[in-house]
């Protein structure tokens, strides 16, 4: 078993239809939602990743096949004053969930974050997702407070 964990390269075809997959299957789940990627959002993807100099993709091709991705967007805190990594989508398909891939690629990310100078990586989870769950505490994320007096941070969006 060959496991391969790379910054993906936007210029690159095959790497951009790759992420393009991924991501559709990650859509497809019941936990990206259970209904793919529209017509629009697989046409443009790439094009609109492209023209963000803060976005990061990592793929996991196992064997030469894609297994994993991991979308990530640098942003900025301000308490700390210092840039930070947002990890927006991870994803393991299915069939090549028990291999530890998701650590690998959560690997990568951290040493992508340490190069940029950033002082922490965040992410989102369902809750729900047990497995992901799981995997990111075994990683060592831990929900987000500044006092627990105060509670933990949601997570809201508003939709335009």
């Amino acid at each position: 078993m060959n496991i391969e964990i790379i910054l993906a390269d936007f210029s690159n075809e095959q790497q951009c239809a790759d992420i393009v997959s991924l991501l559709n299957d990650y859509a497809l789940d019941p936990m990206g939602g259970g209904k793919g990627l529209s017509s629009f959002a697989k046409e443009n993807l790439i094009t609109e990743l492209s023209k963000l100099p803060y976005a990061i993709s990592v793929i996991c091709y196992l064997d030469k096949k894609p297994a994993g991705l991991v979308n990530c967007f640098q942003g900025f805190s301000t308490f700390k004053c210092k840039p930070l990594l947002n990890i927006h989508d991870v994803i393991v398909l299915s069939e090549y969930r028990g291999f530890g891939l998701c650590q690998r690629l959560l690997t990568k990310v951290e040493e992508i974050a340490k190069e940029k100078g950033c002082c922490k990586l965040t992410l989102e989870v369902l809750e729900g997702n047990n497995k992901a769950q799981k995997a990111y505490i075994e990683y060592g994320f831990e929900a987000y407070e500044l006092d627990p007096a105060s509670g933990k941070a949601l997570f809201w969006q508003k939709s335009l």
